[in-house]
């Protein structure tokens, strides 16, 4: 190990295998979620469903204007301001994923902020250029959506829809009619339809979250190894008077 800038860098071989896996999580994860969303959006209408399991796994095409799980901010301004937020969201975790590997940290830490990457890259393809390359996929018809349609796109930079597909309706039920406010109502479990980018975000913020400790305690061992100990910085006085 060497010291620099005041960090402890790990070395070349280990920053070159941390790198590699970081890299090679990224690239997997948009191609799977670009592929996936450009398959189901010039195939399938909106609103369309394909059972893929029994009645708890469909794919289920939908657009989403907002945020992640069919979660929207409305209007013009409130999409370009999503946009805006989740490029600047990119950034951030490019610099603090950097920093991470620079130090060596866990190879579990690397993979879990590389899958949070890739998932907002991914969805932020969608807002940036979907508008721009693919023709509308209107509501209450059987008509799909076209790549590079001739008369242009169904919206300008930064405001396009994002694809979504996966649908786990794992309990589709209603409650019993002596509940109170929700009696004779329908429950669904997991409503949201989401993507792969979504996915990616949400298992690698539940590895960063679960296994936080693991992490993290090669950081905080170094941390303590560097910081010298209560004797020595008693001693380190008494070492400078003597030494006038």
């Amino acid at each position: 190990m060497k010291q620099s800038n005041n960090k402890t860098d790990a070395d070349p071989a280990r920053i070159k295998s941390v790198f590699s896996l970081a890299l090679i999580t990224v690239v997997a994860v948009l191609v799977v979620d670009q592929v996936s969303k450009v398959w189901v959006k010039t195939n399938m209408y909106l609103d369309e469903s394909i059972t893929v399991f029994g009645d708890w796994f469909f794919i289920h095409f939908i657009e989403n204007p907002g945020m992640a799980f069919g979660l929207e901010l409305g209007g013009v301004t409130g999409k370009l301001m999503l946009s805006l937020f989740r490029i600047v969201a990119v950034g951030f975790i490019m610099w603090y994923l950097r920093n991470q590997i620079k130090i060596g940290a866990h190879k579990g830490l690397i993979f879990s902020i590389a899958l949070v990457l890739a998932g907002a890259i991914g969805n932020i393809i969608d807002s940036a250029f979907y508008g721009i390359i693919f023709s509308e996929s209107p509501r209450f018809t059987p008509e799909v959506a076209v790549m590079f349609p001739p008369e242009g796109g169904y919206a300008g930079f930064l405001q396009g829809k994002v694809v979504d597909m996966l649908y786990f309706p794992i309990i589709d039920t209603m409650w019993p009619e002596w509940m109170p406010w929700v009696g004779g109502t329908r429950f669904r479990f997991f409503q949201p339809v989401f993507n792969v980018a979504d996915s990616a975000i949400s298992v690698g913020m539940a590895l960063i979250i679960l296994n936080q400790k693991r992490f993290f305690a090669e950081e905080d061992e170094k941390k303590e190894a560097k910081a010298p100990s209560a004797e020595e910085s008693h001693q380190q006085p008494q070492r400078e008077q003597s030494g006038k």
